[in-house]
């Protein structure tokens, strides 16, 4: 156990746009008394154009995101301050820069998993969000589930936020 009570220094929480990554990890920091960080907050202004223009980010694109997500993670760990993480983290090779980010510091995996059905009915239904719909298939096309080795936790995104948090903060306490 780490000096912050928790067992991990880091969790992120990932999935495709509408997965609930937000909603999940805001509520699992409240729950767990750590900071939340916002990963969609630390794209760049141009990224945001081209999400906004329906056009999907390359791994050149998503390099400077990754990179200010790695860095906050270390300023994190460098200050014993446990945080949740709301990034997609779609590619192994993502969720590896982010692991490096670490410096040895615990980091955990939470995969909301979600079909293309239910992504494009959230998608649907979301206002003020810059990412359209025209880019779900893009989302799905770049992920890489996590694989066993990668020891994520994975949770069904159709489960209530509640359940999911509830599930998740139950299996950090080990109840």
């Amino acid at each position: 156990m780490s000096a912050t009570g928790v067992d991990a220094d880091v969790y992120v929480v990932m999935g495709v746009a509408a997965s609930g990554k937000s909603l999940i990890g805001a509520a699992l920091a409240t729950t767990l008394g750590l900071v939340f960080v916002e990963g969609d907050d630390y794209h760049s202004p141009g990224n945001v154009e081209r999400m906004s223009a329906g056009i999907p980010l390359t791994d050149a694109d998503r390099r400077g995101w990754l990179d200010a997500l790695a860095a906050r993670i270390r300023d994190g760990v460098r200050a014993d301050t446990a945080v949740v993480l709301a990034c997609s983290a779609l590619k192994r090779s993502y969720r590896d820069r982010l692991r490096a980010a670490s410096g040895g510091a615990r980091m955990q995996f939470v995969f909301l998993r979600g079909d293309r059905t239910l992504i494009a009915e959230r998608m649907a239904g979301r206002r003020g969000h810059y990412m359209p719909a025209s880019l779900l298939d893009s989302q799905f096309d770049a992920l890489e589930e996590p694989s066993p080795d990668e020891g994520a936790w994975t949770y069904d995104a159709t489960a209530s936020p509640e359940e999911i948090v509830a599930a998740i903060a139950a299996r950090v306490r080990g109840h």
